[in-house]
């Protein structure tokens, strides 16, 4: 996870790159197939057989909404400066 001082557009895209990487993964190797994102840790929770990548995949889960929401929060503030 990045640091306040980190919280920048740039750091937040590289690390949900990397986060989207790990997940793709996880995808792929339990065929995670939701039609919809409220799907996916139902689907997730059956079919991710090792406890360790369950966890890992609620991780990141958490971590890209965290660092999706902070992204946000970043461009409004700099709309508002802008105006």
């Amino acid at each position: 996870m990045l640091s306040p001082e980190e919280l920048t557009l740039t750091n937040i895209r590289k690390e949900l790159e990397f986060i989207s990487s790990a997940m793709i993964i996880l995808i792929q190797k339990y065929d995670l197939d939701a039609q919809n994102s409220l799907e996916i840790i139902p689907i997730a929770r059956k079919k991710i057989t090792h406890s360790k990548d369950y966890i890992k995949f609620l991780e990141l889960s958490l971590e890209g909404r965290i660092l999706g929401e902070m992204a946000m929060m970043i461009e409004k503030e700099t709309i508002i400066k802008e105006d």
